[in-house]
């Protein structure tokens, strides 16, 4: 009797396990593909959608790769989500990971994991009025502003708006992740509703089907530096063509036989006539005023979370090592997580600003869709200190505000300089430096990050390479003094996010100058030089102009002035 318990029990381990590592990827197994080979990005654009599909209780506005060749380089796409209240989007299952970010409002998110047990229950009336029939299904959660959601693939998701205001989610699909191994095509499988309307936005523009209104919307080109690439790049084999879309018509039910249906779920023809949904031209954000599903009160979910957590800084499995299968599977794994909680900021300056970062240190299950998130916030005029991500792509979305933004290739010169605002999206390509500057009313933003545990490495600032060198390779590599060089490496005491610097009108008026003095080609002879100071100073004197100067203006500064002479020159207009 005991050998055959042992052997059923070495049966269920083999089905157990065998059934998770069809979700739980190899760690050893390369997980991300190249989205396309041979990319020369000569120019960014920061971009607003430019796709927009209205559906009843909401709309879907998409950043479409094929139009961008950022996002197609990076493997990557995204997509905005309205939800209005009472509104659910419909299930479905992806082929490709996702990470959603609550820009505003809450609701309820349901995933529906393969072989995990339906632990919850909701109680309804009985037809006939007497007692309550019970209805099962696996555990929802609920979500909020600031939260981000992590949807594995090929695994059944919805959500619902049960708030009084809009959901606003932006969501980031990694098409190049080894999950998607058809193609570097995402491919969203929708189990109800009808998409006909989508395939206007997905196939070419002016179509329009039946009962939806599908608008199109193209950016213009002056509101945001940009171009095109100079050549156009060889595609990887395998991947997408220039016009190969994500094409997804009805829901997958409607591609079945009728007699299959009713004989699989021993249903009547009317549902299963209802269950493929051909005549419904809702959308897949439906009205859902009569909506009733179990949720754990707040304060409980919360306690819940705090003994699923891990502590910060440990991966949640034993030793950090693989997942064994047991303390840790996605039956009851945490698949929400908090961005917005100022108490855990990574980085804080009070002057400055805080980062907050997501990875699979502190957030599990991102280990398994190997992304990774980060929040930032930049207060009036504040920097975050110029930084590249070393094993990453970054797809930033602005939240609120603007800020200026440069990025810069390795050859040195920039791809973009320009300010990026609320509801843009710009992707900043791996090792890329770039460097942000918040405007007058700040900024904050979502970056997505292509690896489970991107990292950043400072260009400026006390956690910088210039802290780390020794201070004879920055005398013999900039060709200064020590003492430019001590400047260099101790001016700045403060790590990533630097506060603003307050200058008086004399220092503004002096920067200027030097920075007019240094950029032009043609040197004048130095006696011309005091002249042209003196108009310079006219033209950029901060309480006269915005601080542009003519080109011409420019070619004529003697390029040779030194930093004394202007001191001399401004002691003589003070």
């Amino acid at each position: 009797m005991s050998f055959r318990l042992l052997s059923l029990g070495l049966c269920f381990l083999v089905l157990f396990h065998g059934g998770l590592a069809q979700i739980q990827p190899p760690r050893k197994q390369q997980t991300r593909l190249s989205g396309r080979s041979e990319c020369q990005i000569d120019r960014i654009t920061a971009r607003e959608p430019n796709r927009v599909v209205e559906s009843e209780a909401g709309v879907s506005e998409f950043w479409i790769p094929e139009e961008n060749d950022e996002l197609e380089c990076a493997g990557v796409e995204a997509v905005r989500h309205t939800i209005n209240p009472k509104g659910l989007l419909l299930p479905y299952y992806p082929s490709a990971p996702e990470l959603a970010y609550i820009v505003r409002g809450e609701g309820i998110q349901g995933t529906v994991l393969p072989g995990c047990p339906e632990t919850f229950e909701t109680s309804f009336p009985s037809e006939g009025g007497k007692g309550e029939f019970f209805d099962k299904h696996q555990k929802v959660y609920r979500y909020k502003e600031g939260d981000i959601l992590a949807l594995p693939a090929g695994v059944v998701h919805w959500t619902y708006n049960d708030g009084d205001r809009p959901i606003v989610t932006i969501v980031l699909r990694d098409t190049s992740n080894v999950a998607n191994q058809l193609d570097r095509t995402f491919r969203k499988f929708f189990l109800a509703g009808n998409s006909q309307s989508q395939q206007g936005q997905q196939g070419g523009r002016g179509q329009q089907q039946r009962g939806q209104e599908t608008r199109w919307e193209v950016p213009s080109e002056g509101r945001t530096q940009g171009g095109k690439r100079r050549d156009e790049p060889r595609r990887a084999e395998g991947g997408r063509r220039r016009g190969q879309q994500e094409q997804e018509g009805s829901n997958i039910f409607s591609g079945f036989d009728d007699q299959i249906l009713q004989d699989v779920f021993n249903v009547d023809y009317e549902t299963v006539r209802q269950l493929k949904g051909q005549n419904d031209n809702r959308g897949f954000i439906v009205q859902a005023d009569n909506f009733r599903v179990i949720t754990p009160e707040k304060q409980e979910q919360g306690r819940e979370r705090q003994r699923s957590s891990p502590s910060r800084g440990q991966s949640g499995r034993r030793g950090g090592g693989v997942p064994n299968g047991f303390d840790e599977t996605l039956c009851s794994a945490q698949l929400s997580a908090n961005l917005a909680n100022p108490t855990h900021a990574d980085v804080y300056n009070p002057r400055g600003g805080r980062l907050s970062s997501l990875n699979s240190h502190k957030f599990p299950v991102l280990d398994l869709l190997q992304l990774s998130a980060e929040r930032g916030i930049l207060y009036k005029n504040a920097i975050h200190a110029p930084y590249y991500n070393l094993n990453a792509h970054s797809v930033i979305y602005v939240t609120s505000g603007s800020s200026r933004l440069q990025i810069v290739k390795n050859d040195g010169s920039a791809v973009f300089d320009d300010w990026v605002r609320e509801g843009q999206l710009i992707v900043v390509p791996q090792n890329f430096a770039v460097v942000k500057k918040a405007g007058e009313e700040g900024c904050e933003w979502v970056a997505f990050k292509t690896n489970d545990n991107a990292i950043t490495s400072q260009l400026a600032g006390r956690f910088s390479f210039v802290r780390a060198l020794p201070e004879e390779v920055l005398v013999n590599s900039y060709e200064i003094s020590r003492e430019q060089a001590k400047s260099l490496k101790y001016n700045r005491q403060e790590g990533v996010v630097l506060s603003p610097r307050s200058t008086s009108p004399r220092e503004t008026a002096k920067n200027a100058l030097l920075n007019v003095l240094f950029v032009c080609d043609r040197p004048k002879k130095r006696e011309e030089g005091e002249d042209w100071i003196a108009i310079i100073y006219e033209d950029y004197h901060p309480y006269r102009t915005n601080g542009r100067v003519s080109d011409g203006m420019t070619d004529a500064v003697n390029c040779g002035y030194l930093d004394h002479d202007i001191e001399q020159f401004l002691n003589a207009k003070s």
